[in-house]
């Protein structure tokens, strides 16, 4: 497909979550007066959205308190502040609702439309684009983009090599997982920081822990010793080693360290992070009765993580608690507190994970999103150097980014 004018009052470059809110955003600030296009290199727009949420498009999170929404983001936190204060989750919930989707939130705050299905916010941002008077085309990449005589706005060249121009440009081409996504901004002055990836899983070569694949554990502390990383929350074993929002979180923060390590370091797992290790021995203390300690888990840890626990610790299947010895005691307390692994790798970097990277954030207007360095360039999304932790923030920053973006390129002539 090709654009059907050959100018444009704004161009966004990249048909995902962020671009789309911001072209919406433009087009409706203006009354209708400004002319959009979303160019999409792809044969399908919003394709991270339809595969988000396992299908079920994590929207957004209900952290309804600016700062503390901002809190969730290791790349990006004081930046959004003040963004936030103009379009945060709350924000979100009622765009959406008032355009007939209503969204539901889950016991862990991420909040899905009631469908379940992504295909609902696909088309409800589909459907209000075409409405706004927004043209979508797709399998249209830009390639070349450089400023006009006088600054007067930009020309683009498609991947066709056809050239539009336009008055305000804005860059929205998701994470910087390979060089063609960063070459424009870097080609019009802008300092891109090295993506690593963000949100991944860890490969452990332990055995047991392999064979319990399947069994979750909510909640645990895990840590990297040597490090200030430390979080907390539900963990998953897997048939490659450890998943779930606490590993997930843990390598968002830890994005750019676990990378300088090559992703091999030790991980430490606390199985019950309310207690410590002397308060985990007084109650394996206080369990003299004649059962087999391997049929006795503390709650909530699942049975048969309770079995390979209590034989990390070289206690006989047999042994009941009446028997059990001092120093066996303590070295269970001790795989309770503080079992230690060795990561040995990372999980892939699948599309729907993030990378930690992207288009120096010192260098962007956060009032408007435009390019301190280029006027009438604008920058949205995870091409910002801006991450977020799993639960629906990384799309509430394309919301507002998109949104703040939109609204400032309406402040243009017409097109």
């Amino acid at each position: 497909m090709r654009p059907s004018r050959d100018h444009y009052s704004a161009c966004v470059v990249g048909g995902g979550a962020a671009g789309f809110f911001a072209a919406i955003a433009c087009a409706r600030a203006s009354g209708g007066a400004a002319s959009v296009v979303v160019l999409e290199k792809g044969p399908h727009f919003l394709s991270k959205v339809r595969i988000s949420g396992g299908g079920r498009c994590n929207v957004t999170h209900s952290c309804f308190e600016t700062r503390a929404l901002a809190a969730h983001y290791p790349r990006g936190e004081r930046a959004l502040l003040g963004a936030f204060s103009r379009f945060a989750a709350a924000d979100t919930v009622e765009w959406f609702q008032s355009r007939g989707v209503k969204l539901k939130t889950e016991s862990d705050g991420r909040m899905f439309p009631i469908t379940d299905s992504s295909q609902t916010i696909i088309d409800c941002l589909m459907g209000e684009a075409r409405e706004a008077g927004v043209e979508l085309v797709s399998q249209c990449g830009a390639g070349k983009i450089a400023r006009k005589a006088q600054s007067e706005g930009f020309e683009v060249t498609l991947s066709d090599g056809k050239t539009i121009s336009c008055d305000r440009l804005l860059l929205a081409t998701g994470g910087p997982r390979s060089a063609s996504s960063s070459e424009p901004a870097v080609a019009l002055g802008h300092t891109f920081e090295p993506p690593v990836p963000s949100l991944f899983t860890f490969h452990i070569e332990t055995p047991w822990l392999r064979d319990l694949a399947g069994v979750s554990v909510e909640p645990v502390e895990a840590s990297v010793p040597g490090t200030r990383l430390r979080e907390r929350g539900p963990l998953l074993a897997t048939h490659w080693g450890v998943s779930g929002p606490v590993i997930l979180r843990l390598s968002a923060w830890g994005a750019r360290e676990l990378h300088g390590m090559e992703y091999r370091f030790p991980l430490r797992i606390n199985w019950l992070p309310g207690l410590t290790r002397e308060a985990i021995a007084e109650e394996l203390r206080a369990r003299r009765q004649s059962t087999p300690v391997i049929k006795t888990p503390i709650k909530p840890i699942p049975s048969r993580l309770w079995e390979q626990l209590v034989f990390a610790a070289r206690i006989a299947p047999d042994t009941r608690w009446a028997a059990l010895s001092r120093p066996a005691l303590l070295k269970l307390a001790d795989q309770l507190s503080a079992t230690e692994f060795h990561v040995t790798g990372k999980s892939t970097n699948k599309a729907e994970f993030v990378t930690c990277g992207g288009v120096r954030l010192s260098e962007v207007n956060f009032k408007t999103m435009e390019s301190k360095i280029v006027p009438g360039l604008h920058f949205a999304g995870e091409l910002l150097d801006i991450d977020g932790i799993t639960g629906g923030f990384n799309f509430q920053a394309a919301w507002t980014t998109g949104w703040i973006a939109g609204n400032a390129m309406a402040a243009t002539k017409s097109g």
